[in-house]
């Protein structure tokens, strides 16, 4: 069970869009081809490190160091999160570790270690290394910053559709990938604040590592088997218990499951089609766009593009299937 976490305040979303607005560019929403159609994409792929995490690891950081500026952090992440905070520790001055596990991307993990950070890898999964991470905090007595289940985080990650549907206000369904749930719980609270609740939301995960859409039909995280995914940003991960797990069941928000085929060869299309480089995290969205498991044919569909940190070796092996 996870530590009891409320949902983010307006006073912590008003902190989160200033922080953010202080320290980052937006990203910008850009129209790209889905087999014919015409799709809104967000590209935080395009961020500072190369994934929207570190909006919500600024978020938290500098609300950490307000409450105790001499204090440290720990983090536990599949690498992304944990790019963010090491990001933000460097540019705010705050003392940062970051577990990952031992079987993490290496292409996060390499960029992880050109941070001044103290980088641990432990375990095989996500969970391992936060029970690690969690560890550590207690023996240290600093803050654990969850990638999801943190009001500052969430808080940090609706600015992505703050920022996109001030970009693009004619969006009828939101498209978002999901782990943990932080990105689409900020895209919920972001949506209700905006006044824009006609937008339907649907959350994507891969089928092999789905924790919360079981989670959310009954199962505890203990009970859920993940396989192999590319999409490593959505893998494992998630709380019982989490405030995400509460967002997310109390919208009614539809949660639908990709295959690996299908993300793997989502990657390649959009790189063929779009000329971007995105990860499988970011792809499982257009997947289910591309494969109309989402919605209806004619809405005007977004997607978040949510990270580009894919080793090349990867890169190269998809470039080379065939598409499915």
């Amino acid at each position: 069970m996870s530590e009891s976490v409320a949902a983010p305040s307006d006073e912590q979303l008003a902190h989160a869009r200033e922080i953010i607005a202080h320290y980052l560019v937006p990203t910008p929403t850009v129209m790209i081809d889905v087999r014919g159609r015409p799709v809104a994409a967000k590209l935080e792929s395009l961020q500072v490190t190369g994934s929207f995490k570190v909006r919500g690891a600024l978020a938290a950081l500098d609300a950490a160091h307000r409450a105790d500026p001499s204090g440290a952090v720990i983090t536990a992440s599949a690498g992304n999160h944990g790019l963010g905070i090491a990001y933000a520790s460097e540019l705010l001055k705050v003392r940062a570790t970051v577990v990952v596990p031992a079987n993490a991307s290496v292409a996060k993990v390499k960029k992880l270690a050109q941070y001044d950070v103290e980088l641990i890898q432990f375990g095989s999964s996500y969970d391992e290394a936060q029970a690690h991470a969690k560890e550590l905090a207690e023996q240290r007595s600093i803050r654990f910053i969850s990638p999801f289940n943190d009001a500052d985080v969430i808080a940090g990650q609706s600015t992505v559709a703050d920022e996109m549907l001030a970009q693009m206000s004619d969006v009828e369904h939101l498209v978002v990938p999901v782990g943990g749930g932080g990105l689409l719980s900020g895209t919920l609270i972001s949506r209700d604040a905006n006044g824009r609740s006609d937008i339907r939301v649907t959350g994507v995960q891969p089928e092999v590592s789905a924790a919360l859409y079981h989670v959310l039909r009954g199962a505890t995280m203990a009970e859920v088997v993940h396989g192999v995914t590319i999409a490593d940003g959505l893998a494992g991960g998630g709380d019982d218990g989490a405030i995400t797990n509460e967002l997310i069941a109390k919208s009614g928000v539809d949660l639908v499951l990709v295959p690996e085929a299908a993300i793997r060869s989502a990657v390649r299309e959009i790189a063929e089609v779009s000329g971007l480089v995105v990860e499988g995290s970011a792809a499982a969205p257009y997947a289910a766009i591309a494969a109309e498991a989402v919605g209806r044919r004619g809405e005007r569909f977004g997607f978040i593009a949510s990270g580009r940190n894919i080793t090349h070796e990867l890169f190269v092996e998809l470039l080379t299937e065939p598409l499915g």
